[in-house]
């Protein structure tokens, strides 16, 4: 029987792959900068906020099928939201967009909830 805690460990991999891959997969020559998809795809007008929009919900709703909890997926939703509004300011939006990275907070904050609902379970 699994416990509370238990999560697939491949769904946390998955979730933590996405937001690699569209906040951090690259790095800058030179520099500990980091940047992915999501910030690449952002300097194209229009498609790129739609494809951040498309990707950030995803990881949401990849959450919210593993359980977790209401306040947690609206924090989640607020993450998303800042980076939107602000992301959609011109230049200035684009430069937030490169280091707020709330595709990599929103796993973080999947993966420490399963981490201590996995330790309250002991």
């Amino acid at each position: 029987m699994s416990s509370p805690g238990d999560v697939p460990e491949d769904a946390l991999r998955e979730i933590d792959a996405i937001a690699h891959w569209l906040d951090a997969r690259f790095r800058l020559p030179g520099t500990n900068f980091r940047f992915g998809l999501d910030g690449i795809v952002g300097l194209i007008p229009g498609v790129g906020d739609a494809f951040g929009a498309a990707s950030a919900v995803y990881l949401i709703m990849r959450a919210e099928r593993l359980g977790v909890p209401r306040g947690l997926l609206m924090r989640m939703g607020a993450n998303v939201a800042i980076d939107m509004i602000v992301g959609a300011i011109p230049v200035l939006g684009d430069l937030f967009d490169f280091g707020f990275k709330a595709n990599r907070r929103n796993a973080a904050l999947v993966r420490r909830h399963f981490e201590i609902r996995k330790g309250a379970a002991r």
